[in-house]
């Protein structure tokens, strides 16, 4: 039986869990539909690409209801300290996804000359929704600080967060289509990419700036140096790709998921990093996890429920993506 030490730290890891699948799988498809081109002339390639993302896009934010679900129930305590400031943003976020959902199945059923009104709907959903999980998400590493450097960084973040998205969303389409899309993808990937790069960069350099307890984590000797790898292989993945990408046999079927595979690493590597920067504070600097946890007794109840549904969540989801593996096929709705 786990005690009261314990119990924390495995509802925390499989809450990391959740937010780590979230970021990756529904990252690609709101880069997907951020990377959506608006015209007349795409409107094929705009089908392709939703085409890509049909099966997966909905299911795939289980993972953000999982992970506030976990927060509520194991770390009440952080769950109101959170909300309390992400009100705002979470409502934009959530107007965001549903006018993502409403577009998503309106495209299809409205006439053809007011189609692309809601592929524009889809594309700023999603360009909305990844701007407002990038604002929280910086504004969360500053300590929920409201000082102008503290917004300047949350904007900073909100960015980086949309280009993340861009990458591995350009990445999937590379993975998925084929022709001239493919093509495409593959440009879109590169510029992304350096995008990309160039927040990782600069958030890691400002986020130990505005927050002295993240810099004594990084460069205290000698933990800085078990923790040197991590920032080097992002950057060995981010130069990876980028040579990948540079030649046309990633178009190729026997190497086009590898950029795929590099951005997802990229994203473990640089979630991994956020955990060691605040580990075991749920709440930056005011809650740890041990404070803010529910009572042993609950959590001993609610693991019962995890240890079926968790898996449950990974055995559809890579059930799935088995199903319909291989090139996206032409857009059906049903």
């Amino acid at each position: 039986m786990m005690d009261a030490y314990t119990l924390p730290i495995v509802f925390v890891g499989l809450m990391g869990l959740a937010i780590l699948v979230y970021a990756i799988l529904d990252g690609y498809d709101l880069g997907v539909g951020i990377l959506l081109p608006l015209g007349d002339q795409h409107s094929d390639e705009r089908d392709r690409m939703i085409a890509s993302i049909g099966p997966f896009w909905d299911a795939n934010e289980t993972w953000l209801v999982l992970a506030v679900g976990l927060l509520l129930i194991a770390f009440p305590l952080a769950h109101s300290e959170i909300l309390h400031h992400f009100y705002l943003p979470v409502a934009v976020m959530l107007i965001a996804l549903i006018l993502r959902g409403v577009a998503f199945d309106f495209r299809a059923k409205a006439a053809i000359a007011h189609q692309s009104l809601w592929d524009r709907c889809f594309k700023f959903g999603s360009l909305l929704t990844a701007l407002s999980q990038g604002y929280m998400l910086g504004l969360y590493i500053v300590g929920f600080s409201y000082d102008i450097k503290s917004q300047l960084f949350a904007v900073l973040s909100a960015t980086g967060v949309c280009a993340a998205y861009s990458y591995i969303g350009a990445a999937w389409l590379l993975y998925k289509t084929q022709g001239q899309l493919q093509q495409q993808a593959r440009r879109w990937a590169r510029l992304a990419g350096r995008f990309c790069l160039a927040g990782v960069l600069l958030v890691s350099l400002t986020n130990p700036l505005v927050n002295q307890d993240v810099f004594q984590r990084w460069f205290d000797f000698p933990e800085a140096l078990y923790m040197l790898p991590v920032p080097l292989l992002c950057f060995a993945l981010f130069a990876y790709n980028e040579k990948l990408l540079r030649n046309k046999t990633v178009l190729a079927d026997s190497h086009c998921w590898r950029p795929l595979l590099s951005c997802a690493l990229i994203f473990l590597l640089c979630f991994s990093g956020i955990a060691y920067s605040f580990f075991p504070y749920i709440v930056p600097g005011k809650l740890d996890i041990w404070q803010a946890a529910s009572a042993p007794e609950s959590l001993r109840f609610i693991l019962y429920g995890a240890v079926v549904v968790v898996p449950c969540i990974l055995l559809y989801t890579v059930y799935a993506y088995w199903v319909f593996r291989g090139k996206a096929s032409d857009l059906k709705y049903y």
